[in-house]
């Protein structure tokens, strides 16, 4: 597959088949992940891999319970939580077979002194982001889908996740990212801006 195919192909996938991911596949999307630009040759992600039962199923109650806070943030009535509900809890959305949760270490830095502090941490988090973009794509190759999950950084659902996966206060979630075989076919929706409107020379 060409690069170019894959990045057009990539699409949000949020319903997946109960069919495992090999253990090598998962290993493949890590290998990509960290090919990824690393600020100061750092490497301080962490890719966190959630495949038993046990886990998966505390992990897919926190993303339950952060996308209720999304919803309940932007002044969504009830009836549309309740069908959030149903959409997760009856079919099953964003339940897949394995979930990558990706972590950075902010101890591992470069430039000493608080004063860069801001700075390393924006650093890290856009290295472990382009790594999550790396396995994406590499998901799309493979024959999987994956969707960003964001609402497990609200305050409360965080530290639940970072210690689900063993981890201290200095680890830092970047994002869980869901990972399994489409339940149907992938269908990328077309951006509302095009090149032009999000390009300026200078």
């Amino acid at each position: 597959m060409e690069l170019d195919e894959a990045i057009m192909k990539r699409t949000s996938v949020r319903y997946f088949l109960e069919k495992p991911v090999p253990e090598e596949a998962i290993r493949k999307l890590i290998e990509s992940a960290i090919r990824a630009p690393t600020a100061s040759g750092l490497e301080n992600w962490l890719f966190v891999v959630f495949r038993s039962e046990e886990a998966r199923k505390k992990l897919y109650e926190l993303i339950a319970e952060g996308m209720e806070v999304y919803y309940r943030a932007v002044n969504l009535p009830e009836e549309k939580i309740e069908k959030l509900r149903k959409r997760m809890y009856k079919e099953g959305m964003f339940r897949a077979p394995v979930y990558i949760a990706v972590f950075i270490d902010r101890r591992v830095r470069f430039l000493p002194g608080k004063e860069f502090d801001e700075v390393e941490f924006i650093w890290s988090v856009e290295s472990a982001s382009m790594a999550i973009q790396n396995l994406m794509l590499k998901a799309v190759e493979l024959g999987l889908g994956t969707v960003y999950i964001g609402v497990t950084s609200f305050k409360g659902i965080e530290e639940r996740v970072r210690e689900l996966a063993g981890l201290d206060e200095n680890h830092y979630l970047v994002g869980v990212i869901p990972v399994g075989y489409p339940r149907s076919e992938p269908k990328p929706r077309k951006r509302k801006k095009g090149v032009d409107d999000v390009t300026r020379f200078i």
